[in-house]
């Protein structure tokens, strides 16, 4: 676990960026560190305290400032204690406290409603990209699907394969997510139960539940085939509830994830009274500092998983809007190679037959994207985060790789 506040890192960063002959820009140091669409914005958030950036993140920004991870990292262990013992050291005169944790209340307050707000609008840019990409992509691809007779049923991960491992690989899940996709697409087009659900979010929670919960050709159940307890721990139980009700999977839910600064918000409503006293004794002082405490206390002890949450949305929605952006075209070309209906497998020749196994591969990782537990992260203790960035990390990865060979 890191030995430096979010705070430091931000400090120590835009002083490396002022230190810059000539002075960078944010905006300039986002492009250098190859952030993106928006990235002065994360780096902005980074330099205000509000996030601390991931390992391949800090790395990209410790070149662009010439420096090495390790020396950011050394810099803002530093800069913390120095931080810490300036706050250890309380003015003498109670006028003078009082002045001092009216700035702390502000400070603790501005970054509660911050972290909320970063939450609220990357949750609400995952949610809307998600949703195109569910009813342009993966519904498209299933109604396609469905209109092609005899298609053969995907390979497995074998019984002795998922025992032979102790977190099955990210492949061997997508792979059997795929194949509950594949399942589901041919009990819709015989009428059975799983095909009843037909169109926008119905359809989906029913393709999402059968690729999560349906069953290998040996009886194992897919959901099991994510592996060990950490690896689980990792992926959102998905079925027809949340998501039939038009849910977005990994997000759905995320607007209630301000929950997070429920114990410092609490803190600071319970201090807002002595806060805005014109006066207040020594005893109140120390009950409104010990509060303010224990809600800073609260936030820095979630820092390490909200900064996992802000980065796997941001990755996750860059995947989305590729395949949005690409996906959707390369299965508008597909559907127009199609033959005419009825259409059988047979008919469709080699080259559409491997697009279909291809765009069914990149469904499984859409499912495997979404259904990333993001309110998991928050929680998490110290160890059981670090097996769940690394399960996250490379389910991304994976994804992100697939998808630009498929599309």
């Amino acid at each position: 676990m890191s030995d430096f506040s979010a705070e430091a890192m931000g400090l120590v960063i835009r002083e490396h960026r002022h230190a810059q002959d000539p002075v960078i820009t944010q905006e300039e140091l986002a492009e250098r560190a190859d952030y993106g669409k928006g990235g002065a914005v994360s780096i902005s958030r980074i330099e205000r305290g509000l996030i601390s950036p991931g390992e391949h993140r800090l790395a990209a920004i410790a070149l662009a400032l010439a420096l090495t991870p390790e020396q950011l990292k050394q810099e803002a262990e530093d800069r913390t204690k120095a931080l810490a013992g300036q706050r250890g050291q309380r003015p003498g005169k109670l006028r003078d406290q009082v002045a001092e944790t009216k700035r702390r209340h502000a400070q603790i307050t501005e970054k509660a409603a911050e972290r909320s707000k970063i939450t609220r609008g990357d949750a609400e840019a995952f949610n809307r990209v998600h949703d195109v990409v569910r009813d342009e992509f993966f519904l498209r691809f299933v109604e396609l699907a469905e209109s092609i007779v005899g298609a053969p049923e995907p390979e497995r991960p074998s019984e002795d394969e998922i025992e032979s491992v102790d977190e099955t690989p990210t492949a061997m899940r997508i792979q059997a997510m795929s194949a509950g996709i594949a399942n589901a697409i041919r009990g819709a087009a015989t009428g059975s139960a799983a095909g009843a659900a037909v169109g926008g979010a119905a359809a989906y929670g029913a393709f999402t539940a059968a690729a999560f919960f349906g069953t290998a050709s040996t009886g194992v159940a897919i959901s099991t085939l994510s592996g060990v307890a950490a690896t689980n721990a990792a992926l959102a139980l998905l079925g027809g509830g949340t998501l039939a009700a038009g849910g977005a999977g990994m997000a759905g839910g995320v607007l209630l994830l301000t929950g997070m600064v429920a114990a410092p918000a609490a803190a600071l409503a319970g201090a807002g009274f002595y806060v805005v006293k014109q006066r207040r004794n020594k005893r109140e002082e120390e009950r409104l500092r010990s509060e303010l405490e224990a809600a800073e206390a609260a936030l820095n002890q979630s820092q390490p998983g909200f900064d996992a949450m802000i980065d796997v949305m941001h990755r996750a929605t860059a995947t989305m809007e590729y395949v949005h952006l690409h996906g959707t075209h390369a299965l508008e070309k597909w559907r127009v190679s199609l033959p005419p209906e009825p259409r059988d497998w047979e008919s469709l020749g080699s080259e559409a037959q491997g697009r279909y196994r291809e765009f069914l591969t990149a469904a499984g990782c859409f499912l495997a994207v979404g259904s990333i537990n993001i309110s998991a992260l928050l929680t998490a203790e110290p160890d059981t985060l670090s097996k769940m960035n690394k399960v996250n990390d490379e389910t991304l990865r994976y994804v992100e790789k697939t998808i630009k060979s498929i599309v």
